[in-house]
């Protein structure tokens, strides 16, 4: 979302108290009012700062002494971003909890160098590409974890290895531990491969992308058929922290029902979410009928067990399935607006069984949020449950908190 002082809001949840640091007397600062119009609480949301309120805290203090406090005065954790890689610093991000319908107050204000010290969170984003498992590119936060696949593992796939992947879907690495695992997990598949798809009381990865969109990926959907661009070619890894982590994936021109289509993704996931953020940038040579978001049904073999749920007016989607001894739910969320259609689409066609939203891009791009819940983890232990946060993050997304001087 973006406001005309370019303050913005995003969804996320609470850092703990105890990750508040030292309270020492507070410089002359930027003051913010932070304001929740919705009748629901807010468990805290990702606020976003732009430089251009903190050009002089920037000049005497430097990035890295900046430091947000709330009302009592307490220093909250929060993130320098550079959101294009250009080196410079464009956004300052906290987290907050707010009431429904009430107002928060913070200042932002600095430090000379060394003088206080940031509060650390135990928890963080990450993402990076992953060269010891040929070229996939993962990322997670304290609730989810997923992946998507490189140039090198299409080169394997198309040369007939059984080790290549050739498909731009997205996967899902269920967590049920706050802590990074990434790393972790790749570690151990060096070692023992095929490690991370057994639980070793972290969680494990068993679902499947195949030939399919994953949970979602996106394509041109036209006369019955969806058409999709191939694995990602370049990666560029823009930030990861204790609040965000973000990143751009690039894609070789692809083939649309005779269209030739451009694409590039900047991908963010927040702490507490259990959405990612996908900025989509797509054109064509000729004018696209649609983007289409696609979410596998997992149809293949054992026939069609999952339950569909579409909410268009709303923003959301969902799938709903029995995966080993458990469930996973998951979810787009898009604004109502940019939605054509969708169709739960089943077919005998190996793993191309999708839930399809059919979308109408901006200016050639197209925002939309998806991800998971599993029953193992700690958050959702049933379809409804899982309902309900899809339904509060499509509110959320269409009444952003009103960040102000």
């Amino acid at each position: 979302m973006r406001f005309p002082l370019l303050l913005v809001a995003t969804l996320g949840l609470p850092l703990a108290a105890g990750l508040l640091g030292a309270m020492p007397p507070a410089a002359p600062g930027v003051s913010v009012a932070v304001r929740n119009r919705l009748s629901l609480n807010r468990r805290a949301e990702t606020v976003s700062l732009p430089v251009n309120r903190l050009t002089a805290l920037l000049q005497k203090y430097g990035a890295q002494n900046l430091l947000v406090r709330d009302e009592a005065g307490k220093i909250l954790v929060s993130q320098t971003l550079d959101n294009n890689g250009d080196g410079q610093v464009d956004e300052l991000l906290f987290q907050t909890d707010i009431k429904a319908k009430a107002s928060r107050k913070f200042t932002v204000s600095g430090a000379p160098n060394g003088a206080v010290q940031q509060p650390k969170s135990p928890y963080t984003t990450f993402s990076r590409l992953v060269p010891e498992r040929i070229d996939d590119y993962t990322w997670e936060n304290d609730r989810v974890a997923f992946r998507t696949y490189g140039p090198k593992a299409e080169q394997l796939a198309v040369a007939k290895d059984p080790n290549g992947t050739l498909t731009s879907g997205m996967d899902c690495w269920l967590k049920r531990v706050p802590y990074p695992v990434i790393n972790k997990w790749y570690a151990g598949h060096v070692e023992h491969p095929g490690y991370y798809h057994q639980d070793h009381g972290e969680g494990y990865d068993p679902y499947h992308v195949g030939d399919s969109r994953g949970f979602a990926g996106i394509g041109v959907w036209n006369k019955d058929s969806l058409y999709v661009s191939r694995n990602f070619t370049s990666c560029k890894t823009l930030a990861a922290g204790p609040i965000r982590t973000l990143f751009e994936l690039t894609y070789a021109p692809w083939q649309a029902d005779g269209c030739t289509v451009t694409e590039k993704k900047i991908i963010s996931l927040d702490l507490g979410s259990n959405l990612t953020r996908f900025e989509e940038h797509i054109s064509a040579d000729q004018p696209l009928p649609n983007v289409t978001i696609g979410t596998t049904l997992h149809a293949e073999p054992k026939g069609v067990q999952g339950q569909v749920k579409g909410e268009p007016k709303q923003g959301w989607f969902r799938y709903w399935e029995p995966l080993d001894d458990a469930y996973v739910g998951t979810g787009v969320v898009l604004a109502p607006e940019q939605v054509q259609g969708w169709q739960d689409h089943r077919t005998k066609a190996k793993e191309q069984s999708h839930l399809l939203v059919m979308a109408t891009p901006r200016d050639h791009k197209l925002v939309y949020y998806a991800g998971f819940g599993w029953t193992k983890g700690s958050q959702f232990k049933t379809v409804a449950e899982w309902d309900h946060y899809l339904a509060e993050y499509a509110q959320r997304l269409a009444s952003p908190l009103e960040v102000t001087p």
